[in-house]
């Protein structure tokens, strides 16, 4: 079990002394730099907490309906959906109008009142920007900055678009469904990586390289793959991912904070559906530190381009899903040093042999961005495990039945 001081664990890495710690501690900076400056991502810097929010919260706190109080943020997903199914259709629309940040990013509220909340948020964090970027004073670069995330909050808010949760503070939050996620029999949940944010939540160049292009890619594969399956998919970028390969992508503390919203988020998922969560980069040690305690209902996490899960083998996961990796030969990642020294560094690499997991065969993804590109069969093998079909995953080694068992 290798030592993150997130998750409590000890350590039996056989560091024999401090002189040997720290030569693995600058040699994994040094790694960590130098994939810096040679295209892993650009460095961004988190802003401060709004007061929009913290107002919203404050009044939801001291709030009723009915002459009944309102559910506490972090009440649990099963309570609110007991207490929503007591409001008539009128109630929850009344809520939704009045506290859309609230709402829109409550577990257990209905899907469908989340969307409209959401789309009322995300109203009024268009009106912020717009304002923002013709006040006085403000310099060219944040007027920029407030005019792009003005029209980002009109791109997401379209007619059509399922907006699961959105929190505009700081580099903001965001979750998008694409299916029906109530009628669904299968989910899939996209977890993407570094520097996933409001502004790169999509893009229109490399679509499918953020977090709702590789979403709409997989929900389309997956009807392609089962159309009688009724799927839905989640583009899950609902945590503070790492701002670059900072301190931050070199351990696991956001990816501890993640993992609970993660955990949360699945244990919110209406029906009975079951569920696969696709990890790609970063997004797989999320997937990694939330295995540990996931909902039963999750079967398999199938991770990409992974630096690690923060473990040593599938057997430290503690969890009864099924755990696939895959690697693009051309993948960058596979520079990163498969180690962890003292809460630095994200533990054995998830392709290797020794880890355990089920490897896929990443063939035509190109490099650390293509495995959601359509015609891949990385993309292919993703939609097989999302739709409930595993033994039509396609193995890294011919020779190696990685669907055994399955």
């Amino acid at each position: 079990m290798t030592s993150f001081p997130e998750l409590g664990s000890p350590s039996s890495v056989p560091w024999t002394n401090t002189a040997t710690v720290w030569r693995a501690l600058l040699a994994l900076a040094v790694v960590f730099v130098m994939l810096g400056t040679t295209g892993w991502t650009a460095v961004r810097s988190h802003k401060a907490t709004g007061d929009a929010r913290t107002a919203s919260l404050s009044a939801w706190l001291h709030g009723s309906i009915a002459g009944r109080p309102l559910p506490a943020p972090g009440t649990a997903p099963e309570t609110v959906a007991r207490f929503f199914a007591t409001l008539t259709g009128a109630q929850q629309a009344r809520l939704a109008d009045e506290y859309p940040i609230v709402v829109g990013n409550l577990n257990g509220a209905p899907s469908v009142l989340r969307y409209r909340a959401n789309r009322a948020a995300l109203d009024r964090a268009r009106a912020v920007e717009k304002r923002r970027s013709h006040a006085s004073g403000l310099s060219p670069v944040g007027r920029q900055e407030a005019l792009r995330r003005m029209h980002r909050f009109e791109s997401l808010r379209a007619e059509g678009r399922q907006i699961l949760a959105f929190d505009p503070t700081g580099d903001g939050r965001v979750a998008e469904v694409v299916g029906d996620l109530d009628r669904a029999q299968r989910v899939s949940v996209v977890v993407p990586g570094v520097d996933t944010n409001v502004l790169t939540f999509e893009k229109s160049q490399r679509a499918n390289s953020a977090p709702v292009g590789m979403a709409r890619s997989l929900y389309a594969a997956e009807r392609k793959a089962a159309p009688g399956t009724r799927t839905a998919v989640i583009a899950w970028a609902d945590y503070t991912s790492p701002a670059g390969v900072g301190m931050d992508a070199a351990t696991g503390k956001l990816a501890a904070e993640g993992a609970l919203r993660l955990r949360a988020a699945v244990r919110a998922l209406p029906g009975d559906s079951r569920v696969a969560l696709v990890c790609h980069s970063y997004g797989s040690v999320v997937c990694g530190v939330a295995a540990r305690d996931l909902s039963p209902r999750v079967t398999d996490i199938a991770v990409a381009g992974s630096p690690g899960l923060r473990a040593e083998h599938v057997s430290e996961l503690r969890t009864s899903a099924r755990i696939w990796a895959m690697r693009d030969p051309d993948d960058w990642i596979q520079g990163v040093p498969h180690l962890e020294v003292g809460g630095l560094g994200h533990g054995a690499d998830p392709v290797s042999q020794g880890f355990g997991a089920r490897v896929m065969s990443a063939r035509g993804a190109e490099g650390h961005a293509g495995y959601f590109e359509p015609g891949t069969t990385s993309l292919a093998n993703f939609a097989g495990i999302g739709v409930g079909e595993p033994a039509s995953v396609s193995c890294a080694d011919p020779n190696e039945a990685c669907t055994s068992g399955t």
